[in-house]
């Protein structure tokens, strides 16, 4: 499968465009990719069709064991990372154990790396199991995927590998009231001869809308950075993005521009 993985339960850290210095810890397997979604700009490619047993996951005592080890060696360089993300080789909270890993992240942060903000970068895929739900309320950042304000988008886009709808999505989302950070990439392009635009005035003005009803504590929106399974999406100029972002704020919600 085409794409970049992470082969480390803990990575890093890496310079991320959002989140300053941050250290990965990837919940997914070390040698594929995981996921619910198959999105079409995804560095990790396409998502593999499974069958039969469950990719084998790292336990939620080697996560620990490993993002302990790598703090202590981080601080006695003097280089405590600024975030703890969650990110990896697809979703993060498809992991059985998610919730009791938030809870061991969050002991060692305090532990070792006070300043750090525990992360989250998440599809919004798995809001509907209660006990995901809850753990993702404890952490710093809770940074969910939103690509989109209709339903062909959605799909077009993301791909999700279940009956989720858009609408779904959004009322999942609504339920963190406020206690949400918004991502959303933003691109052009073409797949299985369909054209793909989430710029265009009214796909912008439906993404909005939707914004409207979650009022997330804020919105971070971004081009195509890296390599896509999909390879004629077209990186969105800043100053397109900067204009969408004015949408925003306009509505009355606070929102960053990342290139």
């Amino acid at each position: 499968m085409a794409g970049f993985l992470f082969h480390e339960v803990v990575f890093g850290p890496v310079r991320s465009r959002r989140l300053g210095l941050s250290l990965g810890i990837n919940l997914l397997p070390i040698h594929s990719k995981y996921c619910s979604f198959n999105c079409i700009y995804c560095e990790c490619g396409w998502t593999p069709r499974h069958t039969g047993e469950r990719p084998t996951l790292p336990s939620r005592e080697e996560v620990r064991w490993y993002l302990e080890k790598q703090l202590k060696q981080l601080a006695s360089e003097d280089y405590l990372p600024d975030a703890i993300t969650y990110a990896g080789n697809g979703e993060p909270t498809i992991h059985p154990d998610f919730p009791l890993i938030v809870d061991d992240t969050i002991a060692l942060r305090d532990e070792l790396a006070p300043e750090a903000r525990v992360t989250v970068l998440s599809n919004a895929s798995m809001l509907h199991q209660e006990e995901v739900f809850d753990a993702l309320l404890k952490l710093d950042n809770n940074i969910q995927k939103l690509d989109g304000g209709t339903n062909r988008i959605f799909h077009l886009m993301n791909h999700p590998l279940t009956d989720l709808t858009l609408d779904r999505v959004v009322a999942d989302l609504k339920r963190f009231r406020g206690e949400v950070i918004i991502q959303t990439m933003f691109l052009r392009g073409h797949f299985r001869g369909q054209p793909v635009d989430n710029t265009t005035e009214e796909e912008v003005a439906a993404w909005i809308e939707k914004l409207t009803e979650i009022r997330p504590k804020s919105v971070m929106i971004y081009p195509v950075a890296r390599a896509t399974p999909v390879h004629d999406l077209e990186k969105i100029p800043i100053f397109e993005l900067e204009k969408i972002a004015e949408k925003v704020k306009g509505a009355g919600i606070r929102v960053e521009v990342y290139q």
